[in-house]
């Protein structure tokens, strides 16, 4: 029986990603900060990065569905062999790192200098190494965009955007992703490669909202304002704690087409997302 330890695990990647190593017959140990129940294949231990617990020495793979930066440290200092690693990381890489917004570059950085680590230190260690990029994260309530919007557009029954908000998308299940990294695994063509991992469904931003808003229950109106406007309504939600992780860079990039190849994924581990068919029922916090 194979062993994987799993960084992450508690979280909306983490969660079905060992669903999927426990059925095809692993021997699965991951860390989470809360308490959560194992089984005979399914050990928890209790700890993080900045308190790791007693590890074993060896593991068949290891597989990190956290902050990319925090595992790079680790894995660099870190005493437990393993012939394979995947990582996932974010298209956030390239499509932030020429923001206005210094959080959002150094955020960009940050991923750019954790990547470049996993494979250095793998390299140096003669293990196999691939990072994976997701898009527009989905599907378990947890992300910080499309689930964030659902609750909002709860709360009030309509959700604003600023017209011309069609630049281009791919958001990306997180049944997709894990199955993504339990297919690099054993295949020797990702050795040593990053893989853009977008969704199944290329679309404007404001069908992707509006999907969102109409699987809700009460579906949610859109609304579409002129600039004024729309700052107006901005600086309103900013002032009650409502939008204060929305800045100008992010609405900037309603604009802009983030959209990335699935391509190599595709050829290389047989990579094939679903396309964008939400329903209300993924917007609530499992």
């Amino acid at each position: 029986m194979r062993s994987a330890l799993v960084f992450g695990g508690s979280g909306q990647i983490g969660q079905p990603l060992i669903q999927r190593l426990r059925a095809g017959g692993w021997h699965v140990t991951a860390l989470s900060r809360s308490p959560q129940r194992g089984d005979a294949r399914l050990r928890w231990l209790s700890g993080g990065f900045e308190a790791m617990p007693p590890l074993p020495a060896q593991f068949d793979a290891i597989i990190s569905a956290g902050p990319l930066d925090h595992f790079a440290g680790w894995y660099a200092g870190g005493g437990v062999a393993t012939p394979r690693v995947v990582a996932f990381g974010s298209t956030s890489l390239d499509t932030k790192r020429g923001s206005g917004d210094p959080a959002e570059r150094g955020l960009a950085g940050r991923l750019k200098q954790g990547e470049d680590s996993v494979f250095t230190t793998a390299a140096s260690r003669g293990e196999a190494a691939t990072l994976l990029r997701p898009t527009l994260v989905y599907g378990r309530g947890r992300d910080a965009s499309l689930s964030r919007i659902a609750a909002l557009a709860r709360r009030t029954g309509v959700f604003p955007l600023p017209r011309g908000a069609r630049g281009l998308r791919q958001p990306v299940h997180v049944e997709d992703l894990a199955d993504a990294a339990l297919a690099c695994l054993d295949a020797p063509a990702t050795h040593g490669r990053a893989y853009a991992l977008p969704g199944g469904e290329t679309l404007p931003y404001r069908e992707m909202v509006a999907r969102v808003l109409a699987c809700l229950q009460p579906p949610a109106r859109l609304v579409e304002l002129p600039a004024p406007l729309f700052a107006a309504a901005l600086w309103l939600a900013r002032r009650t704690g409502r939008a204060s992780e929305l800045g100008d860079a992010a609405i900037d990039r309603m604009r802009q087409d983030l959209v990335f190849d699935a391509a190599p994924a595709a050829r290389d581990f047989g990579y094939a997302p679903r396309p964008f068919r939400p329903q209300r029922a993924i917007f609530a916090r499992d």
